[in-house]
């Protein structure tokens, strides 16, 4: 059986927070993102997913947002494993074991 790897993938999210609606709809897409993967910037999260929780985790979010006031994209970064980071807010090995 062959094992299909993970890929990197990037979510960023704009959410309009002009109403208590926006701003509830922005908490329930930010926990959303944290079941999945890692806060790299406010809007921004780095997952590491198979196909199948990689389109889970899109359906999910996609139902989350008003598409009409919002706006999401999905980064496939494939088996691509190299980040450069400058700052504050150290990255994370996905390769590396990770302890939770």
């Amino acid at each position: 059986m062959e094992v299909v790897p993970n890929m990197l993938v990037l979510i960023t999210y704009d959410i309009n927070t002009g109403t208590a609606f926006g701003q509830k709809r922005l908490r329930s897409v930010a926990k959303a993102c944290e079941d999945y993967g890692h806060r790299v910037q406010n809007s921004v999260f780095e997952c590491e997913l198979d196909m199948s929780l990689f389109l889970k985790v899109k359906d999910r979010l996609v139902r989350l947002i008003d598409q009409n006031e919002d706006s999401i994209r999905f980064y496939q970064l494939g088996d691509f494993r190299k980040v450069d980071h400058f700052g504050v807010k150290p990255s994370i090995d996905f390769l590396d074991s990770l302890l939770v």
